[in-house]
């Protein structure tokens, strides 16, 4: 009897430690929060002072802390580490506030990110300045990125579109009224179709007017034609509706001045016109031309693109310029309009110089990392501003189903604006909405 207990109780042990692991590989979620967790934070909390030490992210005390050290607690001086101020834990990770001393700096801490990360045994280590003198050290227990997750509270709202999941697990939001322009690079099967189905799916859920410019014949964009104010398909199409966007931008222009308003957002709510997106999807095929009298289409098209990337936030119009390559070969003025492209998202590309093309001029600690995405993670991307910052982020995997869907139902935000009113695109009949034939009875035989 004995010896069935004992094989009973290792048989136990055995198939618990399996468990355990099999919850590691299948649900790192759940074994964060049963098992990682706890270990992760009494590993901190035991191990920080000495880490900290180690790492030379300690500053040798004031004077006066000093002398009251050795005359009055009568113990050696130690150098002193940045102060804990709060320590919580989360879904993915464990959030700690350092309040800095006197000599460190937040960069400090950033280059020392990859050796706090071994010392504490987590996935990685985020350093982000929350205030002056304080930092945030955001530590994620496993990939986020391997399963996207977005978090429950991201929604879209205002003009604020949540599009992706950061690799220290916080939502990547795409914000028109911090980043008003911006361009989205990468190669052929990189996510980059993924990211703007996401953002089409988020913004049709605002009140803003969505254009569309794909002059692949639209095919990426005329699914989602029940939400579109308007839609090009060609680039002959694509020159008259961006000279309408052109002289709809003045228009406003004109609103603003006759009110003495500096933007959009000063006017009152019953004068303020809808915002308006632009998404163009491959931004090479506004450039190109076959012969030389498609010079004087791409002329236009190009001026009227430059002018409202300098121009149109104050009078809420935004870019949302999509391409597997955009460099000074594409043509006079692409390197004019790529400058004035704020907010840059580069998925994976063919070469390192298109990653240069992308962040270069505004993160370029950020090109090494854009050039190794490996080609078996679709969606995983690089997102950079002119802030100097940058993170890797990675889209959730949406059906093409589910956006059309989202565009159905918020078809009714369409905003009216009869400058686009020509440029409406047919909507095709929404599949769900078909309502099947009733059965028939068969005739009666005798």
């Amino acid at each position: 009897m004995t010896d069935l207990s004992t094989w009973l109780e290792a048989s136990g042990a055995i198939a618990g430690a399996g468990g355990v692991a099999c919850m590691k590989v299948r649900a790192p979620r759940a074994y964060w929060r049963l098992v990682g967790l706890p270990v992760t934070w009494g590993r901190f909390a035991s191990k920080y002072r000495t880490t900290m030490d180690v790492c030379g992210l300690t500053v040798q005390p004031s004077g006066l802390r000093a002398f009251m050290v050795r005359n009055v607690a009568r113990s050696q001086v130690q150098p002193v580490p940045p102060k804990v101020r709060r320590v919580r834990g989360t879904s993915t990770g464990l959030r700690v506030t350092l309040r800095l001393p006197a000599g460190l700096e937040p960069a400090d801490i950033s280059a020392a990110s990859e050796r706090l990360r071994h010392a504490w045994g987590v996935h990685a280590v985020n350093v982000i300045t929350t205030k002056p003198g304080y930092v945030e050290l955001r530590m994620t227990g496993f990939d986020v990125l391997e399963r996207v997750r977005m978090p429950r509270k991201a929604m879209p709202h205002d003009l604020v579109v949540p599009v992706a999941l950061r690799d220290d697990g916080t939502a990547y939001e795409r914000d028109y009224r911090k980043v008003p322009q911006a361009l989205t690079l990468g190669a052929t099967l990189s996510g980059k179709s993924m990211y703007q189905r996401n953002l089409i799916k988020g913004l049709a859920q605002l009140p803003v007017a969505l254009v569309g410019i794909d002059c692949k014949r639209g095919v990426e964009q005329s699914r989602y034609a029940a939400r579109l104010s308007a839609l090009a398909t060609n680039p002959d199409d694509a020159a008259s509706l961006v000279d309408v966007l052109v002289a709809e931008m003045e228009d406003r222009f004109d609103l603003l001045a006759k009110h003495g308003a500096s933007d959009l957002w000063s006017l009152p709510e019953h004068l303020r016109p809808a915002p308006v997106v632009v998404l163009v999807d491959e931004i090479a095929e506004l450039f190109l031309i076959s012969s030389k009298k498609d010079e004087e289409r791409r002329e236009r098209i190009v001026t009227g693109l430059i002018r409202m990337a300098q121009l149109s936030r104050a009078v809420g119009i935004y870019l949302e310029i999509c391409g597997q390559r955009f460099g000074s070969e594409l043509g006079r003025g692409a390197t004019m309009l790529r400058a004035q492209l704020t907010g840059r998202v580069v998925h994976r590309v063919n070469d390192k110089q298109t990653a240069e093309m992308g962040l270069s001029d505004v993160a370029p600690e950020a090109v090494p990392a854009a050039s190794l995405i490996p080609a078996d993670r679709p969606g995983l991307a690089v997102a950079a501003d002119s802030s100097g910052g940058w993170s890797r982020i990675r889209t959730p995997q949406i059906s093409e189903a589910e956006t059309v869907a989202v565009c159905h139902q918020f078809a009714h935000l369409i905003p009216d604006l009869p400058a686009l009113e020509p440029f409406r695109p047919a909507v095709p009949l929404d599949p769900t909405l078909i309502i099947p034939p009733m059965p028939t009875e068969a005739p009666a035989t005798s």
